[in-house]
This record gives structure tokens, sequence and C-alpha cells, in this order.
């Protein structure tokens, strides 16, 4: 089969290669997928760098990238109902702790990481459920019931806030949302009811002034340690901050008291390592948002799988309009 890999960390056209392998076959529950499209995440990029703190080296000799995917079963190993041969599937966590992801025509997993792919979805929609999917629906819904909430959702442009809009819209929430200018269009259509400039330096103020001063009840949050102080006048007492990522600040300085006595709770997510409960919660959110027409997953580029470095390149570029993926078909 063809696939992409890398052996070293490195700028994506340096050390990314197309080379032919050997199809894997699948061992007890486990299946064997067929890849019609493979997720990039900057997650994928930044590990492919070797931007992660502290690892200097890949973790395997040779790595496939990608956790995400979407494709169809060919072959089950044992203890799989053969009956899922045929089977439409999307896929979560490909490379996490692996050395073989989804950036090939086939792969292998444990029978639980390939949900069955609800018929009316796409395949290219499939491949975005992974990471940007149920980031978007934990942070939304992770403690339950948004409906009458005004929820604050950072980066309403990016592949999960854009997600993160649509979904708190469908849940009954009032959505304010920030992005740039050049965006707004954009992520005010997926659902939000203000949009903003993240840049304004009266932020605060306007949302304060959007809320009455009655705060914000949950914020999904993109860049803590940017908006760690921002976060500390804005959200309402005993509210919940769900942030997924922290990339411009990955120190921040956390301004302790207003937390304090706001008894403000903040949620990390890490969706690799979401348990299986609340795993299995978000993918019944997205397969409910997906069959109501609520949710439509947006989808920047798609590219043939020899141009995976392009990808993994435009995946890291600002101003992207959704998921970038890559195609086997």
């Amino acid at each position: 089969m063809k696939a992409i890999v890398y052996s070293r960390f490195g700028p994506a056209p340096e050390v990314l290669e197309e080379i032919e392998i050997a199809t894997p076959v699948p061992g007890p529950s486990e299946v064997l997928v067929r890849v019609a499209y493979s997720g990039v995440n900057p997650s994928d990029a930044k590990a492919r760098a070797g931007a992660r703190p502290g690892v200097t080296k890949p973790a395997y000799p040779q790595i496939i990238p990608h956790s995400d995917g979407s494709g169809v079963i060919e072959a089950v190993g044992d203890g799989v109902d053969p009956d899922r041969i045929g089977q439409r599937v999307w896929l979560w966590n490909g490379q996490w702790q692996r050395a073989f992801g989804t950036a090939a025509e086939y792969i292998t997993l444990p029978i639980a990481q390939a949900v069955p792919l609800p018929e009316n979805i796409s395949l290219e929609s499939g491949a975005t459920l992974g990471i940007p999917g149920l980031t978007a629906a934990h942070t939304v819904f992770g403690d339950g019931d948004v409906a009458g909430k005004t929820l604050l959702i950072s980066g309403g442009a990016g592949a999960v806030g854009h997600n993160a809009v649509q979904l708190a819209k469908w849940g009954g929430a009032r959505v304010i949302s920030t992005c740039s200018p050049s965006a707004a269009t954009r992520v005010a259509a997926a659902g939000a009811d203000h949009v903003l400039d993240y840049a304004d330096p009266d932020l605060a103020t306007k949302i304060n002034d959007l809320t009455k001063g009655k705060g914000i009840n949950r914020a999904v949050e993109v860049e803590f340690g940017q908006n760690a102080a921002l976060l500390a006048d804005i959200i309402a007492p005993n509210s919940t901050i769900a942030t997924y990522g922290s990339g411009a600040s990955m120190t921040p300085t956390l301004p302790f008291g207003p937390y304090l006595f706001k008894a403000l709770k903040i949620d990390i997510t890490l969706i690799y390592i979401l348990p299986q409960a609340e795993r299995q919660a978000a993918i019944n959110c997205l397969h409910q948002a997906l069959a109501a027409g609520v949710l439509t997953p947006a989808i920047h580029a798609i590219f043939p799988l020899q141009d995976c470095a392009k990808a993994h390149d435009t995946v890291m570029t600002p101003g992207r309009a959704g998921a970038v993926l890559l195609t086997t078909c």
C-alpha cells in the first residue's frame, strides 16, 4: 500500500515521503479500513515538526501521521462481527500512541475506533469528526445542557470553533464568538449571535455590555494563556472555561484572585484521552447534530496523498476556513 512516513523531525517537505509498505492485517478485535480521507490537524504538523516540549526524536523508527480519517472496513480480525465488512466508518486516535496513522491507503484499528458513519453523512465530513468534531462537542456540552446560557467561543473561524458555534446554537445557547474581521461573516452564518474582533482592545467591555454585566456562562477557549486575564473579567461566577489550546502562551500567568473569588472552573480538554463515557456522549451529540442537518463541518482544502507536505503547511497557515484533508481516492 502507499503511505506517507517520516523518521525524523523537520519541515514537512524535507521529512515526509511517500513509500510502499505491506498492507497491515487486522489482529483480534481489530478492523482493516480502506482509508478514503485522512484528516490533517495542527497537532499532526506540530508532532512531525518536533514542536512538543521535551520530545527530541520520534517515538517510533517510522511514523505514518494523522489521527483522524474515514473509509470502509475491508476485513476484520478475530472477535469482530464479519457483517461490519463494507461498513462506512470514521476514525479517531489513528496515530495516538501508535506508529501508523491514517495517511495511508489502509489502517488497522481497534474496532471501537472505527465508528459507523451515518448514511447521510459524506466520508469527507466523517474525516473531520475526530479531533475537531469531538473537541467541539465536548467543550460545548461537557457539563450538559446549554439551552438558555450565554457561551463565548473564541476562534470561531477555526475548525473546532466553527463546529462549536454550530453545536452551541443548536443546543439553544446564545453565542458570542471572536475571530478576525475577515471571518466575521462566516462565523455569523454558522449561528453566532454576536461576532467580535478577537484583537479589539475593548473586547472585555463589549462582551460585558452584551451580557449586561451578568457574564458568560461557559467559554470555549482556543488560546487560554493569551486570554486568561480577559476571561477573569467576563465569565460569570461559578462558570466554566473549557479550553483545548494555548499555543501562543504555553506557560500562562493566571490571575488567581479573580478566578478564586468567582469560583471559576478550568476544564482542560485533551480529546485523545477523553474517558469512554464522555467520548460516547460526544459521538452521540455529533451524530444527532449531523442527522438534524444543523452541523456542517467546514473543509478548507483536500489534497492527494502525495501532497501531504502541502497539507501540513496549509493546516498551520492562519486564516484557513475549515479542516484540511488528504484523499487516497
